[in-house]
């Protein structure tokens, strides 16, 4: 009799145990080993609706059901560690990146990467620190990058270019030849080009001790070639982030990582889990 009350509260302990405590529970489950999930967003606003734009709240939920259900986050420095040096990481491992600078990340989206304690690192697109409030949106201001690197060191802020995330006659500028005076230009004036332009967002990030490394980039619009990525390895970049979706892993090209895009409406907090586990699905379709 005893041994069976016994059981009746334990039962009901671990009921509620699992009720408040959900993410101790799935932490064990793996998805994946030894590689990572990026996720991609751009703007959080209460108000302003759009294809990358989410509220302070789904952006809070989903990076609450990625906790419980077992996903891990780490630092940039250890996204680096791991893809040039093999460097142990969690299972279940995800990176935070955030696109184009927007002062959104710093009013709505760094108060809750901070009370959660989970690492990001933003792309900055960096002619806009000299008018933050000239862009379309708001941009990040130099204080604001240098507080929150001061009270962060886990917030990175790393180049989304100087000027090249636009596009002329429809076609982005870092990978592309327009006409200068009459005439198109040639390998070596658009090398110039990129690698001028590269230099100037890394100085600008550096003096604001941007990151521990400024050395990675975000390709404007996604556009990149063989060529735009020996420019930028010239130019000191050595890890390259693009809009393709799947998991980075070992294998992948440090220049060519993959990203899943989390900052959309439509992807709400329970099919996050989903989202990635698609994306792994596909990469070992792709294997086969």
């Amino acid at each position: 009799m005893m041994i069976r009350t016994m059981w009746k509260y334990l039962l009901l302990f671990l009921l509620v145990f699992i009720n408040f405590f959900p993410s101790l529970v799935s932490a064990k489950d793996v998805i994946y080993s030894k590689e990572v999930t990026v996720l991609v967003y751009h703007h959080i606003d209460d108000h302003l609706q759009g294809g990358v734009t989410i509220t302070t709240e789904l952006f809070k939920t989903q990076l609450e059901a990625l906790n419980r259900n077992g996903f891990r986050f780490i630092t940039m420095d250890q996204f680096k560690n791991f893809m040039t040096k093999g460097a142990d990481i969690p299972d279940n491992a995800v990176l935070i990146t955030f696109d184009d600078g927007y002062r959104s990340f710093y009013t709505n989206a760094y108060p809750i990467l901070k009370k959660m304690h989970i690492p990001a690192v933003n792309f900055v697109i960096t002619k806009d620190l000299e008018n933050p409030q000239g862009s379309q949106l708001p941009s990040l201001s130099r204080e604001d990058i240098v507080r929150m690197r001061k009270e962060n060191p886990n917030i990175d802020f790393q180049s989304h270019s100087d000027q090249m995330h636009v596009q002329k006659d429809g076609k982005p500028m870092l990978n592309n030849k327009f006409m200068i005076n009459g005439s198109m230009e040639t390998d070596d004036q658009l090398k110039l080009r990129v690698i001028s332009d590269t230099k100037k967002s890394m100085a600008k990030l550096i003096e604001l001790n941007g990151a521990k490394s400024v050395d990675a980039y975000a390709y404007p619009f996604g556009s990149y070639d063989d060529q735009t990525i020996d420019f930028l390895h010239e130019a000191g970049i050595k890890y390259g982030f693009t809009t393709k979706t799947g998991i980075a892993s070992l294998k992948s090209d440090p220049m060519q990582i993959p990203r899943i895009n989390a900052g959309s409406p439509y992807v709400q907090a329970q099919s996050i889990n989903n989202l990635i586990k698609q994306a792994k699905r596909h990469q070992l379709q792709s294997l086969k």
